[in-house]
């Protein structure tokens, strides 16, 4: 089996990369070291590679569908890595989650229909609901002794005294990286299907489940909810591909895929990009050994950097994760406020992670940094805070 080099740097910018070439677009300076956005700095794996190499070779560019086994080579990647087998005829594809999201608000409720998510969470979440005239209910998850967990008393009474139409779960949660277990998923299915809650669920980062933290498809945990869930899943984050633009959305109910399916009409978007569906097919046919090692590597670098944490910045804390590749870092034993901790980083370390604040107003003092790059990257970076800690 090829071994892959994940120690390889890459120089990204001038590539038109968000990540390494945009600052100045995102209110930030130039020339910060990177860590934000939520795609690896590693190539991707070589059977992606090759089936993008085949489509430039070829020469034709024009409007693309899938035929043969591409349903099928993805159902089965989920049934050989997590045990749970959609049925093809749910697939609805669309360019990536947060359009589906987008989307399934559009087609299942209606503008005033209050959404229910739980911050600290994936910034985009807040977008797609306000955005779309409906009404955003917060159920804040409990942050205790540097472990999260769902206040399922806040989540009913948010629910019933809202008459929240739509629940919006992220899982693994990015960025908190809870792995949430069977019993968990089962007492918000629960809840929702006691209440008449449609659940939309991200299961974007679901390939990156620590070991002793397997993750389960909100299906699974919730088989009778088939009529009322949306199972939104994509390569993009597990295979370094987000620039492609592709994601599977699986959708049981026969009339919720209709109506999903006529927002997408009515968006004007028809045929996905050619080469996220070639990549897409190939990843999930023949990536799996590229995936494992990849995993493990950044196993690495979050063994890296909490070790670093404890031995030369102590007064930051490791919200320990059980998945995603992200690090969410507890910054309130510095005694800073908002706008000195934003400087610390910036100005003082030269990093650009993501501030905690956009997840959620109450997670100010936490950062959150993406584990996706060569170890020699991270021990730069946690230098530079260490540098910049201790000149405080």
């Amino acid at each position: 089996m090829k071994q892959y080099n994940f120690d390889e740097i890459i120089d990204r910018r001038n590539t038109n990369s968000l990540k390494f070439d945009c600052g100045p677009l995102r209110g930030v300076p130039d020339g910060l070291l990177p860590l934000w956005v939520a795609d690896m700095d590693f190539r991707a794996p070589d059977c992606v590679l090759d089936a993008l190499r085949g489509c430039v070779d070829h020469g034709i560019f024009g409007y693309s569908e899938v035929r043969g086994d591409y349903a099928e080579t993805v159902a089965d990647w989920f049934a050989s890595r997590f045990g749970w087998t959609p049925v093809t005829e749910w697939l609805v594809k669309t360019p990536g989650v947060v359009y589906a999201l987008a989307m399934a608000v559009r087609a299942l409720t209606v503008p005033g229909d209050a959404i229910l998510i739980q911050p600290p969470v994936y910034y985009p979440f807040y977008s797609v609901v306000r955005d779309n005239g409906r009404v955003l209910i917060e159920n804040e998850l409990l942050y205790s002794d540097g472990h999260y967990s769902v206040d399922f008393e806040d989540f009913e009474r948010k629910i019933t005294k809202n008459n929240v139409r739509m629940f919006i779960l992220c899982s693994p949660h990015n960025p908190v990286g809870r792995v949430w277990t069977r019993e968990e998923l089962r007492e918000m299915g629960r809840i929702c299907r006691k209440h008449g809650v449609f659940v939309v669920s991200d299961e974007i980062h679901c390939d990156f489940a620590f070991p002793g933290h397997g993750h389960s498809v909100f299906l699974q945990a919730n088989p009778e909810m088939e009529e009322t869930s949306i199972i939104c899943t994509a390569p993009s984050k597990s295979f370094n591909i987000a620039g492609l633009q592709i994601s599977n959305i699986w959708i049981p109910s026969a009339d919720a895929r209709a109506k999903f399916s006529r927002q997408i009409d009515a968006s004007g978007y028809s045929q996905l990009n050619l080469m996220g569906l070639a990549a897409c097919r190939a990843a999930y046919a023949e990536g799996g050994p590229w995936l494992d090692q990849c995993s493990a590597y950044m196993r690495a670098n979050l063994d890296y950097l909490r070790d670093f944490l404890h031995e030369k910045i102590p007064a930051i804390k490791l919200v320990e994760p059980e998945g995603t590749y992200f690090a969410w870092l507890d910054c309130s034993g510095l005694g800073l406020t908002r706008e000195e901790l934003n400087d610390l980083i910036i100005n003082r370390a030269g990093l650009w992670l993501d501030a905690g604040h956009i997840f959620g107003e109450k997670s100010e003092q936490f950062q959150r940094i993406v584990l996706a790059c060569p170890r020699a990257t991270l021990k730069r970076a946690m230098e530079q805070l260490e540098q910049a800690v201790t000149a405080l």
